[in-house]
């Protein structure tokens, strides 16, 4: 066939590339969709003569023309097989009209045309439902247990050795790992040992850590899965991990089944119609399930199951019983014996400067939890690295404590000179009276340099020993220290200002507790009054209020006895500060220049009369 230029023959191919890609995929569709009407080949040539058609397809049996006045109707011709087509080509010469031709269009390609489309919409659900279903696993796999399994001493590196701090916790799995090591001598008294030991303690006091070692020291197999990991968007899912993660232990007992977060599958089951959740959701079918594997076997094969939770108080009882979790191991904060020995345990990977002192360091580090302390072991090393130091040093652990517990330096703030000075005045209050009351820690340090918490401050008390029981005497000398920076401003600029709110806050919390917690109160005496709505056991991170459980006018008279407790206090730093003005003075022009001052620079500064002030 002969024809016009190849532009008007090829329209697709002068256009972008996109697009053009988009009228080839669509070409059948929006052909099948245009309404059609048939007509003989003589009529159909008769019409191109009269110029009728905007544009002509020609295939090898039958002839289409869309007509111009009707953009939405086509026409279409039936092409007799052997008959010369000279006649039509040469009528579309005459009258102008566009045409092209085109090959057959086969069965093939409208069966591709149809599903192409439909196999990409199969392939993205699929690759949807294989994220859903957790990653890399085939369809009939997803029930099984993600448990990661750690083989022996190939994988457990971790022993006693690398735990410190917890040392009651520590002796009580040490029978654990004993009945691993050597299960007849327990059979033949006929001893059972404990089917499943629950770990509860604050989070990053090493319970992980521990179950890792016990795995280690036994030198046995750890399947080692997370509470959350079982429950999933399919009712049974759950159930069928905590079945599968049962039966390999059991091939490969003896071994240790780790299961962190229990309280993510564990929570008290809500029974009854009432329950909001119908009393059939896929976590409590877990928990059924897990009950069930732990009533169904036998601790003499050698598996034991250790879990791991902050959160004791929302278990499901049936969890907590003998028979199921046996024996309940708290893994607490440590002691300052502890955090040193914590320390220690972390300092043996850094190179360690002659000054420094661990115990110091473990004393200023009260209520920290073992990943906190190793938090500021590496926190150390990274600030000695940073300045090019041969060694951590003493400076950089002071350092990265007060950034952990402070913040860090704002170096780039700038103060006036007035906010500066009253800053340094706020600071010497505290320090001043924190040195004149029996009962208060020593000051370790002072500064005026702001931090990103926003504090413009702080003065440091180093504890000489942790405390588990406080006296009146010993709260109210506690409460003293907190007043001491709002009355060195009132003493200092006969005015006050915002910057003791956080001394406030806590000043108001601790003389609230004493009277109405500790029965430290001789108008109301010695009760309490009100229940916390929080979990009793671990300190909650929301304060959730409380429960009141007295009459109004008994919280008037907590209101009158917090004030007048706050107000009595408030007048003996004021008068503590007084008698000392020249103290107070000195060391708040030394911090304006200084803007640090330590331990030996306040015993330096401050007066040795060896006169103790007291209310």
């Amino acid at each position: 066939m002969t024809g016009r230029d190849e532009t008007r023959r090829h329209p697709i191919a002068h256009r972008p590339g996109w697009m053009a890609v988009v009228s080839l995929v669509l070409s059948p569709y929006l052909a099948l969709g245009v309404p059609s009407h048939q007509v003989p080949y003589s009529e159909f040539i008769q019409m191109v003569s009269a110029g009728r058609f905007e544009r002509v397809v020609i295939t090898p049996t039958e002839v289409r023309g869309r007509l111009r006045q009707e953009r939405a109707k086509q026409v279409v011709a039936k092409r007799p097989p052997g008959l010369d087509e000279r006649p039509l080509i040469e009528a579309l010469a005459k009258s102008g009209t566009p045409y092209e031709g085109r090959p057959e269009t086969s069965a093939s390609w409208w069966m591709w045309a149809w599903m192409v489309p439909l196999l990409i919409i199969l392939f993205l659900w699929f690759l949807g439902w294989r994220t859903a279903m957790g990653g890399s696993r085939g369809p009939m796999e997803f029930g099984r247990t993600r448990a990661r399994i750690y083989d022996r001493s190939a994988e457990l590196s971790v022993t006693f050795d690398d735990v410190a701090g917890v040392d009651e916790a520590e002796a009580e799995l040490a029978e654990i790992v004993d009945f691993l090591k050597h299960p007849e001598k327990y059979q033949r008294l006929g001893g059972r040992i404990p089917k499943g030991v629950l770990l509860v303690g604050p989070p990053g006091t090493g319970k992980t850590l521990l179950a890792r070692a016990v795995a280690g020291e036994a030198n046995v197999p750890f399947f080692a899965i997370s509470g959350s990991e079982f429950v999933e968007m399919f009712v049974g899912v759950g159930a069928s991990r905590v079945r599968d993660l049962f039966l390999q232990a059991k091939m490969r007992a003896p071994c240790i089944i780790f299961i962190d977060e229990l309280d993510a599958i564990g929570k008290v089951r809500l029974g009854g119609p009432a329950s909001f959740t119908g009393g059939h959701d896929e976590r409590e079918q877990t928990l059924n399930q897990l009950l069930s594997e732990m009533d169904g076997f036998d601790p003499s094969m050698g598996v034991i199951i250790i879990a791991a939770t902050n959160k004791p108080e929302v278990l499901d009882p049936a969890l907590r019983r003998a028979g199921r979790f046996d024996r309940q191991i708290v893994v607490d904060r440590p002691d300052v014996k502890g955090r040193e020995a914590i320390l220690r345990v972390h300092a043996r990977k850094i190179k360690l400067a002659p000054d420094v002192d661990l115990s110091v360091i473990a004393a200023r580090t009260p209520g920290m939890v073992g990943a906190d302390l190793a938090n500021i072991v590496n926190e150390a090393a990274l600030l000695a690295a940073r300045r090019n130091a041969s060694a951590v040093g003493m400076d950089h652990f002071e350092e990265a404590i007060d950034r952990i517990m402070l913040g860090l330096e704002k170096k780039g703030r700038v103060m006036s000179q007035v906010e500066k000075e009253r800053i340094a005045y706020h600071e010497a209050g505290h320090a001043v009276v924190a040195l004149s009351v029996h009962h208060a820690d020593p000051v370790h340090r002072v500064t005026i340099i702001p931090r990103s918490i926003g504090t413009l401050g702080a003065t440091l008390q180093l504890p000489t020993e942790d405390r588990y029981v406080l006296t009146k005497q010993e709260l109210e000398d506690r409460l003293t220290v907190l007043l001491g920076g709002r009355a060195a401003e009132e003493i200092a600029f006969g005015d006050i200002s915002t910057g003791a709110q956080d001394d406030l806050e806590r000043a108001t919390e601790l003389a609230r507790q004493m009277v109405t917690r500790f029965g430290m109160s001789d108008a109301l005496g010695p009760r309490t009054f009100g229940r916390p709505l929080a979990g009793r056991y671990l300190q909650p991170a929301l304060d959730l209020g409380e429960e009141r459980n007295y009459s109004e006018r008994t919280a008037e008279l907590i209101d009158e006895e917090v004030g007048h407790l706050i107000d009595h206090l408030y007048g003996r730093a004021k008068r503590i500060l007084t008698e000392r003005r020249a103290t107070l003075q000195q060391i708040a022009q030394e911090l304006e220049t200084r803007e640090t001052l330590t331990r030996e620079d306040l015993e330096r500064l401050v007066a040795r009369d060896g006169e103790v002030v007291t209310g």
